[in-house]
C-alpha cells in the first residue's frame, strides 16, 4: 500500500509539472487539463477505496470460510469420538464413519423403579438385587444423537466453498507417548490453499506466513497423528 501511494504522488508531482509547462506555453489547453484531472482525481480515488477495502473483505470472506471449516471439523471430531467411544479406536475412512452414523446406535442404560424404596435401609446394589430397581437398556440411532433430522451427514467431509470438488484429509492411528503409553490419534485438516481458492493470492500468502508462525501448519487442523493432543484444534492456539 505504502509503495502505491509513493508511486501515485511522484506520478502526479510529474505530471503536475509537465502540466503547468504545457499550459503556459498553450493557454488554449487549460479546460483540456482541468477536465482531465477531475477524471483522473476521480479514478485515483476509486483506485484507493479499493486498495483500503481489499483486505477488509479479504478478513471478512477469510474468517467466513475459516470458521465454516472449524465447525465441520468440529463435527468430524464429535463423531470420531463417539466411534472411539463404542469401538475403541479412530477411523481414517468417511465411508466407515457415515456407516457409524447412519446405521449404529447408542446403548443407553437406566434404571426403573418398580417397588417402594427406602434408600436409607437399602442400597442401590441391593435394591437391584431384590428387584426394586430394574436395570435396562434402550437404544437411540447415532444419527437422532448427534445430527439435526434434516442433516445431509455426507456433506461433512466436504471442504466448505469447493463446490465439493475437495474432501478433508483425514488419518487414524496409534502412537506411543513419552512415558512408554500407546494412544489412539486421529486427524483430519484442510489446507489453506484449498480452502481460500479464489481469493487474494497474496492476501492468502500473508496469512498463512502469519498462521504459521504460530501453529507450524498450513491450515486448519483437528487432532494430530504424531501427538496425544486430546483431539484439540489448532485455532484454539
Amino acid at each position: 500500500m505504502f509503495l502505491y501511494t509513493v508511486i501515485i504522488l511522484i506520478a502526479a508531482i510529474v505530471l503536475g509539472a509537465l502540466t503547468i509547462i504545457l499550459v503556459n506555453k498553450k493557454p488554449a489547453l487549460r479546460k483540456l487539463f482541468q477536465t482531465f484531472f477531475a477524471l483522473l482525481a476521480i479514478a485515483l480515488a476509486a483506485f484507493m477505496v479499493f486498495r483500503i477495502m481489499q483486505p477488509i473483505q479479504f478478513e471478512k470472506e477469510r474468517k467466513l470460510r475459516e470458521d465454516t471449516a472449524i465447525e465441520k471439523l468440529k463435527q468430524i471430531r464429535t463423531v470420531q469420538d463417539a466411534f472411539k467411544d463404542k469401538y475403541g479406536k479412530y477411523t481414517g475412512s468417511f465411508d466407515t464413519l457415515f456407516a457409524f452414523v447412519n446405521n449404529d446406535s447408542f446403548e443407553i442404560p437406566s434404571l426403573t423403579l418398580v417397588k417402594e424404596w427406602n434408600q436409607d435401609e437399602v442400597t442401590k446394589e441391593d435394591a437391584l438385587k431384590l428387584g426394586i430397581l430394574v436395570r435396562s437398556i434402550s437404544k437411540r440411532s447415532v444419527k437422532d444423537s448427534l445430527f439435526a433430522p434434516d442433516a445431509v451427514v455426507e456433506d461433512l467431509k466436504y471442504i466448505p466453498f469447493t463446490n465439493k470438488e475437495h474432501v478433508f484429509e483425514m488419518g487414524a492411528g496409534e502412537i506411543e507417548t513419552g512415558s512408554k503409553v500407546k494412544v489412539k490419534v486421529f486427524e483430519a485438516y484442510a489446507l489453506y490453499d484449498i480452502l481460500f481458492n479464489g481469493m487474494n493470492r497474496q492476501e492468502v500468502i500473508n496469512y498463512k506466513d502469519s498462521r504459521y508462525k504460530i501453529i507450524e501448519f498450513d491450515g486448519v487442523k483437528v487432532g494430530s497423528l504424531t501427538e496425544a493432543n486430546n483431539n484439540a484444534g489448532n485455532w484454539e492456539k
